[in-house]
């Protein structure tokens, strides 16, 4: 099912998340209203999201900027979408009121994590993102050099993530 269209009728859930997902709704309106009428009155919303791009430099998008095409812009009626598509907090906040769920809370966080550095990045997600055969080579060297600024002398990167957990309700009747 297409959570930001398709009708799950009865309001089944008492809860509603996700981990990463929801900016990538290109009517996040459409779509938050859409959960809401899933949830029972007092149902629970909860997700995790990107602050944004400037706190988290180890997205890697910039580094491909020559190697990519830009994404096109989106279609009339719809929203940009993206991991960072929903950082602004206030924006969140009136997007999630105007869906009709109440208090809206988000609380930030930032952390540092030690991880090897295809766990940010490897040659699949590349291809996943469109990077063209051709041009492989050449993006995994941008992917390289932009991952020599986070790497220990362990061989692992140490990443820095700047993310928001977001909780809601359902109006209780």
């Amino acid at each position: 099912a297409d959570v930001q269209l398709d009708p799950v009728p009865g309001s089944p859930f008492d809860v509603a998340m996700s981990q990463f997902g929801v900016m990538f709704f290109d009517e996040p309106g459409v779509a938050f209203a859409n959960i809401r009428a899933h949830l029972g009155a007092g149902g629970r919303l909860g997700f995790a999201c990107w602050q944004a791009a400037a706190k988290n430099p180890w997205y890697f998008a910039s580094v491909l900027a020559g190697i990519l095409a830009p994404p096109p812009p989106p279609l009339p009626g719809k929203s940009p979408t993206g991991p960072f598509a929903l950082a602004e907090a206030e924006y969140v906040r009136k997007l999630l009121e105007r869906a009709g769920f109440v208090d809206v809370a988000l609380t930030t966080h930032d952390i540092s994590v030690e991880v090897p550095g295809d766990a940010l990045v490897d040659e699949a997600q590349l291809v996943f993102v469109g990077v063209p055969r051709e041009r492989m080579p050449e993006a995994l060297a941008a992917i390289d050099r932009h991952l020599a600024g986070f790497r220990l002398p362990s061989g692992l990167c140490r990443f820095p993530l700047a993310f928001q957990i977001v909780t809601a309700h359902n109006p209780a009747g």
